[in-house]
């Protein structure tokens, strides 16, 4: 059976989300995703929620927020239109990330999907590395069920140990550059002004077992046409169409 991923770092509600958001649902709605991470998910305006609500009937909603103080601001979500048998959580115990996991039956067969999001693109990759070292580990005690999907803002090129070690076990569906787009705020400040623009790849939805990546690519990589400082968000997202 053929089924479509997608996975994009929303950027919580920072840089004129209420001006964004419209982009996003409007790509949702051209993709098309069976299954749809989320990254940087803001809970105060409850944003997967309202995307989960565009989507029409049909779709599941699985949120995990982070923890300790910042579990009232930022989370991860997953939104799907298959059955949700079974989720979890891990919490990294380091800068207050986590991962979620949720089962889902795909024609009626076991997947795993996994998403998280892993420390500052500024920041130390051992730390990065770690966090990666603990997610694996996880799911190799999740041994139950051999095809997994894991989706993500891992703040890491792939020439980078963090990202090398996720490659060891798991494929990369693409390796389109996803970072970072021209998003300017409303007094026009640019998101991330220190890196150049889409130049790297640091978004994936990875794949392991008898999953077979038949197409993919780059999504929520197109600025308004009114305005061209104004992007769904600071991220590109990335899509891929598998066949379990």
């Amino acid at each position: 059976m053929r089924f479509r991923v997608a996975s994009l770092n929303l950027e919580q509600d920072l840089k004129r989300w209420d001006q964004r958001r419209p982009l996003i649902q409007t790509e949702i709605a051209r993709l098309g995703p069976d299954i749809l991470a989320l990254n940087e998910v803001c809970v105060p305006k409850q944003t997967a929620r309202a995307l989960w609500r565009g989507m029409g009937d049909g779709f599941h909603l699985v949120q995990q927020t982070r923890v300790n103080g910042l579990s009232e601001i930022e989370g991860e979500a997953l939104i799907t239109r298959f059955p949700v048998v079974e989720t979890a959580n891990l919490d990294y115990r380091a800068r207050d990330m986590v991962a979620l996991v949720a089962r889902l039956l795909v024609n009626g067969s076991p997947i795993d999907v996994y998403v998280t999001h892993l420390y500052m693109s500024r920041g130390d990759d051992s730390l990065r590395l770690h966090q990666v070292q603990r997610l694996l580990a996880w799911i190799r005690e999740r041994d139950d069920v051999s095809a997994r999907v894991v989706c993500g803002d891992f703040n890491a090129t792939l020439d980078m140990p963090s990202a090398a070690l996720m490659a060891s076990t798991f494929r990369p569906t693409q390796r389109e550059p996803t970072a970072f787009t021209p998003l300017a705020d409303a007094d026009g400040s640019v998101s991330h002004p220190y890196w150049p623009r889409m130049d790297r790849c640091i978004d994936y939805v990875w794949v392991q077992g008898p999953i077979e990546v038949e197409k993919s690519g780059v999504g929520f990589n197109q600025a308004s046409a009114g305005d061209p400082s104004l992007w769904p968000s600071d991220h590109a997202g990335v899509w891929a169409d598998l066949t379990l």
